[in-house]
Order: C-alpha cells, then structure tokens, then sequence
C-alpha cells in the first residue's frame, strides 16, 4: 500500500534512492560483509606467502653474473651494400643474441653436457636505452657458472658476428673476383689485337676499347682492396663478468611479504565474487534494501547456537516470555511499532517469517503480546497456524499442565475459532487474549470465516492491538489470506539463513495482496526464546499421559514459570 510511512513518520519509497552522504556507509557495509568470508582471504594469504615462500628457496642458490659489449657496426650488411653510419639494428642484434646458433657456440664453449636449448633458458639480454650495448646475464646455480655462462655467451656473440661480417666480405670478394676475370680476357685479347693492327681507324677503336677495360679492372681491384682491408671487429667487451658474491633475487622476507600482499588482494577479490553471487542476505543492510522496509529490530544472539532444529527441540522446554537483552529488544519493537503512523491507525499486525519454520516467529509474537499490555493496550494474539499449532504445546510446556480448551472437543473441523479467548498473565507485564490455533480439516475455508473476520474486528476498539501468528508467507498462503485485513505485517527472519529474491518475493505478495510491510525483526538461530522474565526457567514437563481434570481455582499458576493462564 504507497501512502504508509515507516516508524517516525517519513513515507515509504518503494524504490529509495540511495543519498551521496550515504555512499561512505555503503561501502563500509560492503567492506564488513567481504570480511565474513575470512576464509577466503585467510585462503589468499596463505597461497601468497607460499608462493613467495617458493620464490624464495628456490632462487636462494641462484647466482646471476652480467657481461657487457658494445656492437660495432659492420661494413657490410647483410645485403652485401656498404652500412650506413650508426644504422646498427639494436633489436636485431639482441635476436641474434638469443639464436639457437649462438647457444650452441656458447654450449660448446662451456663444455658443461647440458643442451643448447637448456643454457639459453638461464640467459637474458637487453639493451639499455639509446646505446649500442648488449648486458648479457646469465642464472646459475654457482657464481663461477654464472661467470662463465656470460663470459661465454658474449664471446660467442661477438665471435659468430665477427665470423658473419668475415664471410660477407670474403663473398662480395669472389664476386669481384668473378666479375673481373672476364674483362681480364677480354684486356688481353684488345692488347693482341692492337699489337697486330695496321690500320690507323681500326687501331683507334680498338685503343678505346682496351682503355674501358683497364678502367673497369682497375674499378674491381680497387673494391677488392677495399674489402680486404675492411675491419670486421664485431666490437668489444666492456665489462667482463666475475663471480658474483650474493645470490640473486629480492631475498625470502621480501618475497614473503609481497606473497601477503598479493594474497591479500587475491583474498579480498575472491571473497567479492563470492558476495555478489552470493544469494543470501548477510546484513540489516541487505534487508532493508530488499524489503524497502526498515529494520525494527535485532534479536541478541544467544551462547552456544546449534542448529536450527535441535534449537527448535531445545527451546520447547524453555518458557515463551524473554528476559534481559531479549525482553528490552522486543520492548523496543514494540514501541517503534506503537508510534509508527500505519500500525497507528489500524492497529493490527501480522507475524509471519518468510519460510522455515514459525518457533522463533511464535515466541516473538507473544513476547510483542506482553509489550504491548505493558503499554496499557488491550491485546489479542490470534494464531493463525492451523497446520501445526505449537502454542498449546508451549503453554503446557511452561506450566506444566495442559489447559482444559487444548483438549476441548471439535479439533479437525471447519469450526476454528470457537469464539472464545484464554487470558494469558504474563507476568509483571499484564494480561493478554489468546485464541490459540487448532489443527482444522479445511485451513482456508477457516481462515476466511466470518469467525476470524469478527476476530481482527477486535483491534477497531479503541486502545486495542491484534497480533495474528501465521505460518510462513512462502510456504502457506494462509498469510496472504489475512493480509487483506489484517494490513500490516511484521516480518521475523535470520538474514543468514534467507535470500534476497525471497524477500523481494514477499514483498510482492504483500503489495499486491494489498498490504504493507512494517519492518523486519532479525534473529540468530536459536534466540527465539531465552530466560523468562524475571529469571525464571521452566523445565520440560512429562509427556501428556494421564492428565487430570481440569481444576476449579482460578488460575492454572506455576510460579515463577512462564506464562499463566487465567480462568476467567
């Protein structure tokens, strides 16, 4: 229903934007959810440092020795044409470095039995930035290894490239060579043709012809000199590697440390998967956002908690009414429900969890049932659970005896609610109206009676509050049935134990059932109950064999237990 306000006044948005003053909270709730999964995080850390860990022993006996050379540039590329000045190819001088053809140079050198392939995977070279140097370093186990790795990979590089620059000359020679042989003939056979030749016109010819020659012959020598006079002086070595006096690598408590951190970061980005897919509601945040309605409450959690159902078994045998932390926690639901404008004007409420089971619903309503007749409200609780009633079962649980309506023919027939009420003394509290919920053949027929209609009529009289107690809203819907006039409802829920989809789902079911959600009341397993007000437990009583006949004072009392029914 749009219109309700929530407690203090304000109107329900059912889409509430989210405020920019709010963000810093938003992410401080996020923050604390991604520490609930400690695990994940402590999981992260521990992979870290064992990796850093690792890091650390095996480069504890790894020795890195650095060998540096300049690079000359050849006279000769690999075109044969003449080099242009500085137009030395860094990048292609660092691959060839690397080739499998210097490994095997640098392997033979070495004479160690291991494989070309092998002794280049502990090899690294670079070339520092505007230079003609190449730093060649070399890992090994041993700091003379080390040393003669790249002392030996160098000298292989220089040696291969000096052998290259050689074979490009020795080639552009022959070639010269080859070139000039024919016109060596051809010079020959000119001088005999001259030598022979009377004619002065033919002799003239023949002159221009051997001149070309010789010029051309002269032009090969000249490049052949040239070439055989060329420097192929690949370059030198500047530095030369020595055994190195420290083993290489930032050392174990360096690496144990940046394993934290990273596993740190890993920790914390596999905990915000595990969030976002995550589709259980983890916080009072969670819930308000999907319920668009606030958090009236949080029930404190009890020592010990145990499972749902054994939680359930155990607080059979402990009374309804709370104590302490507990009692003062629905006291103050109460209030804030008392002075919210939308329970204000009808006063009627229904609690229902969303699924699961109804114990921890059950002992809220009837604790809420005594807060509110401490206020001086006339109170009804209604229980509306006709498939497995337990507050019969409760109340001869906590005094020890059975009531005379529990065992009042007409259980199993349509006729649920037989039109009387059971006053319950809680105590220093007041008294309360209880109609209890009997197991009924036809649960929605009862449920939409005129009997149940006349019942919820109850809370039009002035200073009177209605609680109906109904089974969950996702399992039954008996809930749904009442809403129409029961209005408001008051959802009672553990956010670990619920998912976002299914109070988004039951929001919906109430809007559209034409009713309003007032809130939600959170619990940890197992606090549905707890020490009874004023301090007083009562134990289990016996199974119900043999009762006796209902007595004539007024009052079933078992002081100090529980709740009292008063006979009125």
């Amino acid at each position: 229903m749009s219109g309700h306000a929530a407690p203090g006044g304000d109107e329900r948005d059912p889409a509430p934007a989210v405020h920019p003053d709010d963000e810093p909270d938003l992410l401080r709730d996020q923050f604390r959810q991604l520490l609930r999964y400690r695990w994940l995080i402590a999981l992260g850390i521990a992979l870290g440092v064992l990796g850093g860990g690792w890091l650390g022993v095996s480069g504890a006996d790894s020795y890195t020795a650095t060998t540096e050379i300049t690079v000359r540039p050849l006279p000769l590329d690999s075109s044969g044409a003449a080099s242009a000045a500085g137009g030395t190819s860094m990048g292609s001088e660092r691959r060839t470095a690397l080739s499998s053809v210097v490994a095997e140079r640098a392997a033979d050198a070495l004479d160690s039995g291991r494989r070309p392939q092998q002794l280049a995977a502990d090899l690294q070279v670079t070339n520092p930035p505007d230079t003609r140097m190449l730093r060649f370093s070399y890992t090994a186990h041993s700091p003379r290894a080390a040393a003669r790795g790249a002392n030996a990979f160098a000298a292989a590089y220089l040696g291969n490239r000096e052998q290259d620059a050689e074979a490009r000359a020795a080639s552009m020679v022959d070639s010269y060579e080859k070139q000039r042989e024919p016109l060596l003939k051809e010079r020959d056979r000119l001088a005999e043709e001259i030598a022979s030749s009377g004619r002065e016109g033919a002799l003239d010819g023949t002159l221009s012809a051997h001149s070309s020659v010789v010029s051309r012959i002269a032009e090969l020598n000249g490049s052949i000199s040239d070439l055989r006079a060329e420097d192929t002086t690949p370059g030198r070595v500047v530095t030369e590697a020595v055994p190195p006096d420290a083993p290489a690598g930032p050392g174990l408590p360096l690496l144990l440390g940046l394993g934290a951190a990273v596993g740190v970061g890993l920790g914390l980005l596999a905990a915000w998967v595990r969030l976002v897919f995550d589709p259980a509601v983890r916080t009072p945040g969670d819930v308000v956002r999907a319920l668009h309605a606030p958090v009236l409450g949080t029930l404190p959690r009890r020592r010990g908690r145990r499972r749902e159902k054994r939680a359930e078994r155990r607080a059979r045998s402990r009374p309804l009414l709370a104590g302490g932390r507990l009692a003062e926690e629905y006291r103050s639901v109460a209030f804030r429900l008392a002075y919210d404008e939308t329970f204000a004007r009808r006063r009627r409420v229904l609690v229902v969890p969303p699924r699961g089971g109804i114990g921890t619903a059950l002992a809220a309503s009837v604790n809420l049932a005594a807060s509110f007749a401490e206020m001086g409200k006339e109170v009804l609780l209604l229980e509306a659970d006709l498939r497995t009633p337990s507050l019969t079962e409760r109340l001869r649980h906590a005094d020890g005896l059975r009531p005379g309506w529990a065992r009042a023919p007409g259980h199993g027939t349509i006729g649920w609610p037989a039109g009387y009420r059971v006053p319950i003394d809680a105590g220093e509290s007041g008294v309360f109206d209880l109609v209890p919920g009997h197991r009924v053949s036809k649960v929605p027929r009862a449920l939409t009676s005129s009997a149940v209609s006349r019942l919820i009529g109850h809370a039009d009289d002035s200073d009177s509050v209605l609680l109906v107690l109904a089974p969950a809203v996702l399992s039954y819907a008996d809930a749904i049935a009442l809403i129409d006039r029961v209005d408001c409802v008051l959802l009672v829920c553990d956010p670990r134990e619920v998912r976002r989809d299914d109070l988004a789902r039951v929001r919906e079911l109430v809007a559209g059932a034409g009713g309003c959600v007032l809130g939600a009341l959170l619990h940890s397993e197992g606090t549905g109950g707890d020490s009874g007000r004023g301090g007083a437990s009562g134990p289990a009583s016996p199974p119900d064999r043999g009762l006796p006949p209902r007595p004539h004072p007024a009052e079933f009392v078992r002081e100090g237990v529980g709740l009292r029914v008063l006979d009125r």
